[in-house]
């Protein structure tokens, strides 16, 4: 595809439902021509619809099918606004982009933890002291991915474990899928009105003593941030991983990434 006179070059940006729209919202003002890739078909429900957005459904397997993209969409900028543990995806993108010299934008969401007294950051899904866990009720909320094999690491230290998932295909059939009882399972969209938080419902009813997430900056991270402040639980945090690979300019503010791709504080080749 090729922009009109008055456009600007290709974007391709990965993301998901949160910083996404965002993005491309201030994108297809300045006139751009969008591809945006996600991985449901729900997620792709967040964008508005637009003759110059072309919104790209599924999983990308490697770095040749990102090469082939970006060769038949002419695309001229790479953003990567995956989720901050997607490491996957991430290195795949910045091995391409290496590859055939594009240039790729990293987007995060900033990590703003306070911590509290019921707050632990710990390394990765397992790192919790396995003493503290028997006969403990705890709450997964870590997507799907890593789910069954970290809910079996905890019921083999002991602990009751439950899960929240998101209302996916993906989401809802892993969960009944892995060893996690049924009845622990709720399929459950992360709560955005901060009055009323389901999860601490749902906290209460299943008489929740630790919720396990990850530093995502999302909504739902924010929720269980919220509730153990209030509450007797404690919440184990997982840090972002380092992603040492990443050559990529990286952006924690909307506009400063856009100014980079108009050229306002342009260091791109």
């Amino acid at each position: 595809m090729h922009n009109s006179e008055n456009c600007h070059e290709n974007v391709w940006i990965l993301s998901g439902t949160s910083d996404g729209p965002v993005i491309v919202n201030k994108l297809l003002k300045l006139n751009y021509v969008v591809f945006v890739s996600v991985v449901t078909h729900k997620a792709s429900k967040s964008y508005v619809e637009n003759s110059k957005l072309h919104i790209i459904t599924g999983k990308l397997n490697d770095s040749s099918e990102i090469i082939n993209f970006i060769e038949k969409n002419k695309i001229n900028y790479v953003i990567d606004a995956t989720h901050p543990f997607a490491l996957i995806i991430s290195q795949n993108l910045d091995e391409a982009c290496k590859k055939i010299k594009k240039p790729l934008l990293a987007f995060e969401r900033k990590s703003e933890i306070k911590p509290f007294k019921n707050f632990n950051y710990i390394l990765g899904l397992k790192n919790i002291n396995k003493e503290v866990l028997v006969n403990k009720n705890i709450l997964l909320a870590i997507g799907s991915r890593l789910l069954n094999e970290t809910a079996s690491y905890y019921l083999k230290c002991g602990a009751n474990v439950f899960t929240r998932v998101i209302p996916t295909y993906e989401s809802i059939s892993t969960a009944f899928a892995s060893c996690i009882k049924n009845s622990n399972i709720a399929i459950l969209e992360p709560s955005k009105n901060k009055g009323i938080i389901l999860e601490k419902k749902l906290c209460d009813h299943w008489k929740i003593d630790y919720i396990l997430c990850r530093d995502s900056g999302s909504y739902a991270q924010m929720n269980w941030e919220e509730i153990v402040y209030k509450s007797d639980m404690k919440l184990f945090l997982v840090k972002r991983p380092n992603l040492k690979f990443r050559n990529s300019l990286i952006f924690f503010d909307y506009d400063k990434l856009i100014n980079q791709l108009t050229g306002k504080n342009n260091t791109l080749g």
